[in-house]
């Protein structure tokens, strides 16, 4: 089986999708199947998402180009919609009679629509609405963003897989003893991601003993807004804007972290959720998310979208021991490896995909049929 995965950037400012699309490609590899990875901006060719790999071929061109030179591929899976390259591949795919997966990645949820809606409505009527009726399957991570494809009333399939999450060694998650403790945020410095709510929580609340760390890239100038906002506050000494990290420096800025706070309108999936559950933090997160099970498996809370519903559980989480708070992070390492290891989630892409082609399963163990979610 040949697979071309295509993402609209793999510079890790492009965030969760950079990663997790990477990490796609590698574990299918494993798996043996033949996969190419693509980006309009000709980042495949040197992201160290896939250092280390020789079995996932790094494409470069445009997007025929870029399909030509791998050779006729079984199933394009493009993830993201809107974009110029997008729009390119449902026509490349179309033309040449080749199955096409299409990930939605949230952009179909209403924060999203609304959020540039004139452009986007546009869109949606030169193209956007038939390039996804063609596609062969639409892949979603979370039942609340199947429920939005399915509102539509298209009869094509929705497949509902998550992303992996990788574990790392146990002995690398150790917190140390700090006297202020640390809320976490990771992720771009985004509208989206629900900020200037955090902000006022925080200000509600001012937990003593307390500071927050803010790390990732800034876009649209949105941290500038936020410092005003924290000044606004006064808030300037315990806000820390640390900038993009990654590779050791990132893991570093979980291990030394004691609560990650994800407060976003909106999320698909949300990977730094899991890359933080992995790494033992308990996480607070928006109902915008797909992380109700953080309540179910006592690891976290799934509060409003609001700046009242994240003071509510900050007040919780602030409030609890160190020792509390590392049996919260360790429930949800357990959850991670039980229920999003990378290994499982590519055999039920490799299933989904030949099912697609109306292949049996060739050897992998899961079925296409809509994954009975645990979020």
């Amino acid at each position: 089986m040949k697979i071309f995965l295509s993402v609209a950037s793999f510079q890790p400012a492009y965030g969760g999708p950079a990663r997790s699309v990477s990490r796609l490609a590698l574990a299918l590899a494993g798996l043996g199947i033949e996969v190419g990875v693509w980006a309009p901006d000709q980042s495949a060719a040197d992201t160290g998402f896939l250092n280390g790999s020789e079995h996932v071929r790094r494409l470069t061109g445009g997007a025929a180009e870029a399909l030509d030179g791998f050779g006729r591929p079984d199933v394009i899976h493009d993830n993201g919609i809107w974009l110029p390259h997008n729009h390119r591949l449902a026509c490349l795919a179309r033309k040449r009679g080749i199955p096409r997966v299409v990930s939605t990645r949230g952009m179909l949820e209403p924060w999203a629509m609304h959020h540039k809606r004139w452009k986007k409505r546009l869109a949606w009527w030169l193209y956007q609405k038939s390039d996804l009726r063609s596609a062969k399957c639409h892949h979603v991570t979370a039942e609340l963003e199947s429920g939005s494809l399915k509102r539509l009333g298209w009869p094509v399939p929705v497949c509902l897989i998550p992303n992996g999450v990788d574990l790392p060694p146990m002995e690398t998650v150790i917190r140390p003893e700090t006297s202020v403790r640390t809320a976490l945020f990771v992720g771009r410095l985004y509208p989206v991601k629900g900020l200037p709510m955090l902000i006022e929580a925080w200000a509600a609340l001012r937990p003593p003993g307390w500071r927050v760390r803010l790390v990732g890239p800034d876009e649209a100038g949105h941290r500038l807004e936020l410092e005003e906002l924290v000044r606004k506050a006064g808030l300037v000494d315990v806000f820390e804007f640390s900038g993009p990290l990654e590779g050791d420096a990132l893991n570093r800025a979980y291990d030394e972290a004691d609560l990650f706070i994800l407060p976003s309108h909106t999320e698909n999936f949300g990977m730094v959720v899991g890359e933080a559950l992995a790494r033992c933090l308990p996480v607070i997160t928006t109902r915008g998310t797909p992380w109700e099970l953080l309540v179910h498996e006592g690891c976290g809370w799934w509060v409003p979208v609001s700046a009242d519903g994240i003071a509510a559980g900050l007040a919780d989480a602030t409030n609890r021991s160190g020792a509390e708070l590392a049996a919260m992070g360790i429930a949800g390492r357990r959850v991670v490896q039980e229920h999003f290891s990378w290994d499982r989630i590519a055999r039920e892409f490799a299933d989904c995909y030949a099912r697609m082609l109306g292949e049996k399963s060739a050897g992998y163990d899961r079925s296409i049929e809509i994954r009975k979610s645990q979020f």
